[in-house]
């Protein structure tokens, strides 16, 4: 792969709106192809991590294309470990696609998606969770999930996967030379093998935990706020989103459709979905936003089910609460400000309550608390400074099934070959999380998510 010169624009491209455009490119022919497009003020030397001012220009027309600034990052001191070349141009559209089109036609290839990257992990420069975490972090979609690809970028769980396989490589060499050299060695210390892998197998259990926190993370938390008409939920959006994101007015059946805001709570990122009032209705258009509202509130992970305070439970609410009765709830009893000091709505329904008045921005903090704290319910054991995704995750399973054969292989006395071979599974799983064993297919799987140019 290392043998072509790749090019991609690297920076988001706004219209007419963007600042800096960068093409990128990497690969042996890298300083070449900028050397015939790019024309330094005066004579600078051409050095590796230094930053040069010039002119862009047409190869063969010597027209000027672009003013630009080039960064030389040369093998191995650069990302991908090859020769890696940046043309800062000015942002927008023309130039950056016009001084990218000038790179491809001297010889360099489009980029793929996360080539770059693919390239840095093939080099030995990062890992494959270190790669993974380049992805998570270009895609964060808060401060905590930022922290979390950080920290798979700098190797807080690249070291704990390579140091639990290496103590499954060390039990497999004395296990394997008992099995070949068992008369010139002494007995195995089969407690000893016990002890080793139930530590081992706490281990990767405890990384685990972590993955619910890791899905959260990335993709965040979708929120329904449902309820019959004109019990203030589009207020609700309103004052939790602060801005005006729904239409509010006095009359049941505004909202006929359903209005999405992302906001990010305890650093969570979570999608609000603001529904159409529930109820009967001869309107085909409202009725058409009453089942999207049902669709909404069955694809949501928590429904916030908003009440009126001044009315209390009525039959109309049952119904709702029927309809979505089995996922994560929350009881918002809005208009607080309207009710009565001394009177309290009698809910049957054994759920979180939180008490708010949209119109005057109250009881929002109350609000996140409870989210957050339906939420953290089941990530209390993770550990904070690591976020393993979906592919990790499924990779140790694979070797926590695997540990658990062996166990179970050495409590019936099974002959050693039989140790050995789930012993290499979950070495191969573990290794897969690395990169150290790892398939084409599964380079393809991950790096086909990257953006071009990164």
């Amino acid at each position: 792969m290392g043998a072509t010169t790749i090019a991609a624009i690297a920076t988001a491209i706004v219209p007419e709106q963007g600042s800096i455009g960068i093409v990128r490119l990497s690969g042996s022919a890298a300083v070449a192809i900028a050397r015939q497009l790019f024309h330094p003020r005066g004579q600078p030397a051409w050095e590796s991590h230094r930053l040069l001012y010039g002119q862009i220009r047409h190869p063969q027309t010597g027209q000027i294309v672009d003013e630009a600034l080039l960064m030389l990052m040369l093998t191995p001191r650069s990302y991908t470990r090859e020769d890696v070349v940046e043309l800062h141009c000015h942002g927008g559209m023309m130039p950056v696609q016009q001084v990218l089109q000038l790179c491809l036609e001297l010889g360099a290839h489009l980029a793929q998606p996360g080539e770059f990257t693919l390239r840095a992990f093939l080099n030995g420069r990062l890992d494959l969770t270190q790669a993974e975490g380049v992805a998570d972090l270009v895609g964060a979609k808060s401060a905590q999930a930022a922290q979390a690809a950080l920290a798979g970028l700098q190797g807080k769980l690249a070291e704990p996967i390579r140091h639990l396989r290496s103590r499954c490589l060390s039990l497999l060499a004395e296990i394997e030379a008992r099995i070949d050299f068992e008369e010139d060695l002494p007995p195995l210390n089969e407690a000893e093998i016990r002890t080793q892998l139930a530590l081992i197998a706490q281990e990767v259990k405890t990384l685990l935990t972590t993955a619910d926190r890791g899905q959260l993370l990335r993709s965040g938390l979708k929120v329904a706020i449902v309820g019959r008409p004109n019990v203030g939920k589009s207020s609700l959006l309103n004052a939790w989103s602060r801005s005006d994101r729904a239409i509010v007015t006095d009359l049941p059946g505004t909202t006929r459709d359903v209005v999405e805001s992302s906001l990010v709570v305890g650093g969570i990122p979570i999608q609000v979905l603001d529904t159409a009032g529930i109820r009967d209705s001869q309107d085909r258009v409202e009725q058409i936003g009453v089942q999207r509202s049902r669709t909404a509130a069955q694809a949501a992970d928590l429904v916030l089910l908003t009440l009126d305070a001044t009315a209390g439970w009525t039959a109309e609410d049952q119904q709702i609460y029927e309809q979505v009765q089995g996922r994560s709830l929350i009881l918002v009893l809005n208009k607080i400000d309207l009710m009565p000091p001394d009177h309290q709505p009698n809910l049957p329904v054994p759920a979180p309550t939180v008490c708010t008045s949209a119109r005057h921005q109250q009881g929002i903090n109350d609000l996140e608390a409870a989210i957050l704290g339906i939420v953290q319910t089941g990530l209390q054991s993770a550990n904070l400074d690591l976020a393993i995704n979906q592919r990790q995750a499924a990779a140790l399973t694979r070797a926590e099934i695997s540990l658990g054969r062996v166990q179970a292989a050495i409590s019936e006395q099974l002959p050693l070959d039989f140790w050995t071979i789930d012993l290499r599974d979950a070495i191969q799983a573990l290794g897969e999380i690395t990169g150290e064993e790892v398939t084409e297919s599964v380079l393809d799987q991950i790096f086909s998510r990257f953006c071009i140019g990164k």
